[in-house]
């Protein structure tokens, strides 16, 4: 952008107020996603640590059930109404009863571990996640272009999922889980760059900063249950 009037000083002071602009949402989508993580943590700390919530949870099947549909009926309204996912306080309100909702999930999935195998795959998917964050923040190598090809490999890997549940075996669950587990750090990369714009090909607006805590999450989220899948088969 070039002004003959203002020069140069209207051109920097344009990509300053950008760069400022691209900073406040990333940090409002940090800030809104390790609340998110932090809800999932406590949830999933209820169900290792308190019996009476994973006794009550495993004899209440109907609570999965609404939870499921809770979860798949608000991720449909965040991703495809931009209305809603743009319009405050509505769209907060979206967010948080869906981390409940995985979070409960997740807890109640988590509860068929041992704590050991749970709290491990905690650390891995941290210690995963920030180096890939790291990476996509630094790296001059741009991933956003990359998100068809990993769609085409989600479908891939649920008709193979449904192969693992046809022919139950280990070492099927062991491959699956470690695709998929590849498949989601790929995603949480390309996801990270599309949050931080730049000289990226595609970006996200500013004002999707609902739907761009949401993919990472999802990313992360899925991340740990295919990383968890891992070393609980390694070690049955």
């Amino acid at each position: 952008m070039y002004d003959a009037e203002h020069g140069d000083n209207y051109f920097n002071e344009s990509s300053f107020s950008e760069k400022n602009v691209r900073l406040g949402f990333i940090r409002k989508v940090y800030a809104i996603l390790f609340i998110q993580i932090g809800i999932t943590a406590a949830m999933i700390s209820l169900f290792l640590f308190v019996d009476e919530v994973k006794h009550y949870s495993n004899s209440n099947p109907w609570m999965w059930i609404l939870a499921f549909v809770l979860t798949f009926v608000i991720l449909i309204v965040l991703a495809c109404c931009p209305d809603f996912r743009r319009q405050s306080p509505i769209n907060m309100i979206l967010l948080m009863a869906f981390t409940l909702c995985e979070g409960f999930l997740l807890g109640a999935v988590s509860s068929h571990y041992g704590r050991d195998e749970v709290l491990m795959a905690v650390g891995i998917t941290a210690l995963v996640a920030l180096a890939l964050t790291i990476f996509a923040f630094q790296t001059r190598w741009d991933f956003t272009m990359m998100g068809g090809m990993l769609f085409v490999l989600v479908i891939v890997l649920i008709c193979f999922g449904l192969l693992c549940a046809i022919i139950p075996s280990r070492v099927l669950n062991i491959v699956y889980a470690s695709i998929g587990a590849l498949i989601f750090s790929a995603y949480l990369v390309v996801d990270t760059q599309l949050m931080l714009g730049g000289k990226h090909q595609y970006s996200l607006s500013p004002e999707e900063y609902i739907f761009a805590a949401l993919n990472l999450y999802l990313d992360i989220v899925n991340l740990f249950i295919f990383i968890l899948s891992i070393i609980g088969s390694s070690r049955d």
